[in-house]
């Protein structure tokens, strides 16, 4: 799962963002709106989190854009004003969700992962193939009811390799949607995941490697 942070307070962003990051989301943070857009409009992310008052960009001005453009990530809007009638503004700028500040962070965990879900295409609350099973809302990966301690990245692809049902997922795909903007696309991270990963999970074999192209479950 990625994830975009645009809050212009740099403390709170890094905060949020060292939040989601230990939640094993890829995040990305950018400190005003017009950064934020650039980036949503190169990046896919699944959830955008958008302080309402951005320097550069207003944020209803950057939920107005993401939305008028057919972006398909869910965005939530983050602000200090948080009465019913700033909520009912919000939601009609086409945001999906509001959370006033200041906010209990394991809320806006449950929040993110649900509008996560509501992707497109929307995703279970529960992942499985055989005996493999990832709760996404709780965070946790499992196989044959034994728990799997996976690093963040190597949940994500097992997430996505399990979202996408059999679909045959490039090591481009992963990197986009696994990894935050960090990362070298041209290092072997994703073939050292997914060897650690295979590890993990044990026999028999799970994720196949499809020549030149990618990886399935």
């Amino acid at each position: 799962m990625r994830v975009l942070v645009i809050e212009d307070d740099e403390e709170l962003a890094e905060t949020v963002a060292a939040g989601l990051r230990s939640a094993r989301m890829a995040v990305d943070v950018a400190l005003d709106g017009t950064a934020g857009l650039s980036r949503a409009r190169v990046n896919d992310y699944d959830v955008i989190l958008v302080d309402r008052d951005l320097p550069g960009l207003h944020g209803d001005k950057v939920c107005a854009e993401l939305v008028g453009s057919g972006c398909r990530s869910r965005v939530l809007m983050l602000t200090a004003a948080a009465s019913t009638a700033n909520l009912i503004e919000g939601l009609g700028l086409g945001a999906d969700d509001y959370l006033g500040k200041p906010f209990d962070f394991g809320e806006l965990v449950a929040r993110v992962v649900a509008l996560a879900r509501r992707a497109h295409p929307s995703v279970p609350p529960q992942l499985s193939h055989g005996d493999v099973t990832v709760d996404t809302a709780q965070r946790r990966a499992s196989r044959g009811g034994r728990s799997l301690e996976l690093a963040p990245k190597e949940f994500g692809v097992l997430e996505l390799l399990l979202a996408s049902q059999g679909r045959c997922v490039s090591a481009e795909e992963l990197l986009a949607r696994v990894w935050d903007e960090e990362a070298d696309p041209f290092t072997h991270t994703v073939k050292i995941t997914i060897s650690r990963l295979r590890a993990k999970l044990g026999d028999p074999p799970v994720i196949e490697t499809v020549a030149k192209y990618g990886y399935r479950i």
